[in-house]
């Protein structure tokens, strides 16, 4: 079984046209392996959201190669992206994207009804991802009776409920204080760890770097540095009662 998961080769993506036109990514080569978690960092406008979407099959890239679980994307239509999405990617992002009148447990259920999973099978599904991240008693709760660190580990329930090879992560932590960032870190990192998926943390957050497998660091479009990430303080369950 190929370790990597996604991976992208001399992948270009200009945005804007004419005068306004930005050249976003320059001839990065990128993989997401299984078992690991890797921090993509660097500055606004670094490029870093924009290589994820890219990885993520949300965006096309101007040129280069994409493969998402062996499979090429280039050639691939809107919707056989789409099944590319549902089969193997995971997404969880700053702002939560909870639906504000659907529980914890309905708004885990939406990624599995996408994917025409329905009943008590799905049920029992977001309950399971939920008890992962430490939220089964909170399952009936709406996300305005949650914090936001509880709403953002929804949104990780939601990612991971149908167990994709790949979660792919944006500012995770960036609405949050040091304590829930440090908790939505281990529970990531055990994802990757526990459950073997690759998972990548896009940051400008120096302090989720201890939580890294891999670190690599991206600037104007471009991949300038990679190396090991630090010690290793999370490798225990995600189960969390907070």
């Amino acid at each position: 079984m190929n370790e990597y998961v996604v991976q992208a080769r001399e992948v270009e993506k200009k945005l804007g046209s004419g005068a306004g036109e930005v050249q976003a990514l320059r001839g990065v080569d990128f993989s997401l392996r299984r078992g690991e978690l890797t921090l993509l960092m660097g500055p606004s406008g670094s490029g870093k959201t924009t290589l994820l979407l890219i990885l993520g099959c949300m965006l096309a890239p101007s040129s280069g190669e994409v493969t998402v679980g062996g499979a090429s994307t280039s050639k691939a239509d809107k919707e056989e992206l789409a099944k590319i999405r549902r089969d193997h990617i995971g997404f969880v992002f700053q702002s939560y994207h909870l639906f504000p009148t659907l529980t914890a447990s309905q708004n885990v259920q939406l990624a599995l009804d996408i994917r025409g999973e329905r009943g008590q099978a799905a049920v029992e599904k977001s309950r399971e991802a939920l008890k992962m991240v430490g939220l089964e008693q909170k399952r009936n709760s709406l996300p305005l009776e949650l914090s936001g660190g509880e709403q953002q580990r929804v949104a990780i329930a939601r990612a991971i409920v149908a167990k994709p090879s790949a979660i792919l992560a944006d500012e995770p932590t960036a609405a949050l204080d040091g304590a829930n960032g440090h908790t939505i870190m281990r529970i990531l990192a055990s994802i990757a760890h526990e459950r073997g998926s690759a998972v990548l943390v896009v940051t400008h957050d120096p302090r989720v770097v201890p939580f890294a497998d891999r670190i690599v660091q991206i600037e104007d479009g471009r991949l300038i540095d990679e190396r090991s990430g630090g010690p290793k303080r999370v490798r225990r369950s995600a189960a969390f009662s907070g």
